[in-house]
């Protein structure tokens, strides 16, 4: 499996957007990592489709999509548009085994990477079934959708486990 570096622009402040994706390019970021959050799976809300249509007007960088969304799969059709390298989507957002891998069918179909991320509550051993289907698995080291936060340190040894 192969490392690859993909900052988020969630704590960037809208008016240094542009200065900050520039700043990727040059730096050698492989991918932008855009998080979408709907006020409802998480508490706040982030960017919508016009910031990431900017971001990827800016850049040659790949998108990673990150969706803390509850509608998984309307932002799978939303945010499939602009072609992303890769859509992740939380495990816990889904209902159910068939949700999950009609999700993961769906990203893949629009031609995209598919990730799945847990939060740091759930059981790693949840998206084993899911692993053959993936490209990556984001384990949350932090509650998602609000940034700033500090490690939670429990989650290497979740990472370590799923590695």
């Amino acid at each position: 499996m192969q490392n690859k570096i993909s900052p988020s622009v969630m704590c960037v402040p809208m008016y240094e957007l542009g200065k900050y994706v520039e700043e990727m390019e040059v730096f050698g970021i492989e991918l932008i990592h855009i998080d979408i959050m709907d006020g409802v799976f998480v508490p706040n809300i982030s960017f919508g489709f016009p910031v990431l249509k900017y971001v990827k007007q800016l850049s040659t960088k790949p998108l990673d999509v990150h969706l803390m969304v509850e509608d998984v799969e309307t932002g799978i059709e939303v945010f499939s548009a602009v072609e992303p390298n890769i859509i992740t989507f939380h495990l816990e957002a889904c209902k159910n085994k068939e949700e999950v891998m009609r999700n993961i069918n769906m990203i893949k179909e629009k031609g995209s990477r598919v990730g799945i991320s847990v939060k740091p509550n759930t059981p790693i051993e949840e998206v084993y079934e899911y692993l053959p289907y993936l490209h990556m698995c984001l384990v949350m080291t932090v509650e998602p959708g609000k940034g700033g936060q500090t490690l939670i340190t429990e989650m290497i040894d979740k990472i370590s486990t799923l590695k």
